[in-house]
């Protein structure tokens, strides 16, 4: 981890833009019945807009960890700044749960728990929005 400096103000821009571009595809891809794959794109739209709340914070990465965003954002931005909501804790590794079971399983995310992936990483990415 290191702090952001004005150079890198483009990552938070580009995360965020990821961010909206991940919730298209998951959406897109939950209506063509597609729940593995859009249960992927849901878990990285809110993993790439917590990475753009942790740049704009000055908390820069330098490669993606997805539990070093996770616990940067719970320990920095919920707990510590209280920036964002404490509902919101989970959010993160319950949707790569998730992710997991449709990337690495055999089984297969069922429409049911693909909506609910979808609707949790909506809520996610918009509150964190919402926020700024």
């Amino acid at each position: 981890m290191k702090l952001a400096n004005k150079s890198e103000m483009t990552m938070e821009t580009t995360f965020a833009a990821k961010a909206t571009e991940n919730i298209r595809a998951a959406e897109s891809l939950f209506e063509h019945e597609m729940f593995n794959a859009s249960s992927n794109r849901a878990y990285y739209a809110a993993l790439h807009a917590a990475v753009a709340v942790l740049g704009r914070a000055g908390i820069q990465f330098d490669r993606m960890d997805h539990e070093k965003v996770q616990a940067n954002f719970n320990s920095e931005l919920i707990r510590r700044k209280k920036a964002y909501p404490s509902r919101l804790r989970s959010h993160l590794l319950d949707l790569q749960a998730v992710r997991n079971v449709a990337d690495y399983s055999s089984r297969d995310v069922s429409k049911k728990a693909a909506e609910r992936q979808l609707n949790r990483a909506k809520e996610f990415v918009m509150a964190l929005k919402q926020e700024t």
